[in-house]
C-alpha cells in the first residue's frame, strides 16, 4: 500500500515541480491532484491545446519527482449548484474536461460527488434525485471509458441526502456493473453518520474500492482533521484495508495548519507523512 496526500497548485509545471518534490522529501509516494476542483481557474479556462500541454507537462513533472498521481478530485462547487438542466449540463461538461485532464496527467481515477438537484441539505423527491443521478453518471461513465479513467463516486457528509452513506453509494455503483465506475471512501464523511470507516472498507471490498480520502472529525462535522484527533478507530481501519487486500493509496485529505511558523510546520508535515505510513503497516 502506498501513501499520498491531496495537493493543489496553479496550472504551472514549475509550481508542480516544487510541490511534488516537497511531497517526495516528506516520504509520500503519491498525490491526489485537486486542480480540477475549481472550474474557474486556468485548469479549465486556458485554451484547450494549451491546457492539454500543461496537463501533460505536470504529469511528467510528477514522474520526474518520483510521485504518482494516484487520483484526482473532480469539479465541486459549494454550495452545490445542480438545480437546473443548464446547471447539470455545465457540470457534465466540466467533469468531462476533468476526466480528459486526469488521463493527461496519468492518474487512474477521478473522485467525484453525486449531483445535488436541491443542494446538500434537502432531498424532497428521492426518486427524481436517483433518476437524475442515474442519467448523469450513465453518460459520464461513457466519457470515462473513452479516456481510460475510473470514476470513483464519493460518500458524502449530508444526513438528509440519499447517496451519502457508503452503503447507498455501493448499491448505486453496483447498478451500472461497469469497471469504470467505482467508489472513493471518505473516512470523515462516514464518521459524520456514526459509520465505521473500517466496516465500510469491509463492506465495499477490494473490487469496488478505487481510492480513499483519509481524515478525522468529532463525529458531527466534516472538519478534515488529522488522523487520531477525532473519533475514528484507525487501528481497525488499517486492519480492514489489509483484510481486503487493498493495493491502492492511503491518501490523506487533510494537512497541517498554514498558520504555523515554517520550521514548526515542516515538523508537523513530516509527522503527518509518518502517520500515513504507520496506517499502511
Amino acid at each position: 500500500m502506498k501513501t499520498g496526500i491531496a495537493v493543489n497548485f496553479a496550472l504551472d509545471p514549475e509550481a508542480a515541480k516544487k510541490n511534488l518534490a516537497h511531497l517526495k522529501l516528506l516520504g509520500y509516494d503519491c498525490a491526489d491532484l485537486g486542480g480540477f476542483i475549481n472550474t474557474e481557474t486556468e485548469w479549465f479556462t486556458a485554451p484547450a491545446p494549451e491546457r492539454l500541454k500543461r496537463w501533460e507537462e505536470i504529469g511528467r513533472a510528477a514522474r520526474d519527482a518520483g510521485i504518482e498521481f494516484s487520483q484526482t478530485h473532480g469539479p465541486w462547487r459549494f454550495p452545490p449548484q445542480d438545480f437546473t438542466d443548464e446547471d447539470r449540463a455545465e457540470r457534465f461538461e466540466k467533469m468531462s474536461i476533468a476526466l480528459e485532464g486526469t488521463a493527461a496527467v496519468g492518474a487512474p481515477c477521478m473522485a467525484i460527488h453525486n449531483i445535488m438537484p436541491w443542494g446538500g441539505g434537502e432531498c424532497p423527491d428521492p426518486e427524481r434525485f436517483t433518476e437524475l443521478n442515474r442519467e448523469f453518471f450513465a453518460r459520464l461513465i461513457e466519457k470515462a471509458k473513452a479516456v481510460g479513467v475510473v470514476i470513483a463516486l464519493e460518500n458524502m457528509p449530508f444526513p438528509k441526502l440519499i447517496l451519502s452513506t457508503p452503503e447507498q453509494v455501493l448499491n448505486f455503483v453496483k447498478e451500472f456493473d461497469s469497471p469504470y465506475f467505482r467508489i472513493c471512501l471518505d473516512t470523515g464523511h462516514a464518521a459524520v453518520f456514526g459509520i465505521s470507516p473500517a466496516e465500510s472498507v469491509r463492506m465495499i471490498g477490494k473490487d469496488y474500492l478505487a481510492c480513499l480520502h483519509v481524515h478525522d472529525n468529532d463525529g458531527r462535522g466534516d472538519y478534515h482533521w488529522l488522523p487520531f484527533r477525532g473519533v475514528i478507530d484507525w487501528a481497525d481501519f488499517s486492519r480492514a484495508l489489509h483484510e481486503i487486500g487493498f493495493e491502492g493509496t492511503l491518501s490523506l485529505e487533510t494537512n497541517v495548519s498554514g498558520k504555523l511558523p515554517q520550521p514548526v510546520r515542516e515538523e508537523w508535515e513530516k509527522a503527518l507523512a509518518a502517520t500515513a505510513r504507520y496506517l499502511t503497516l
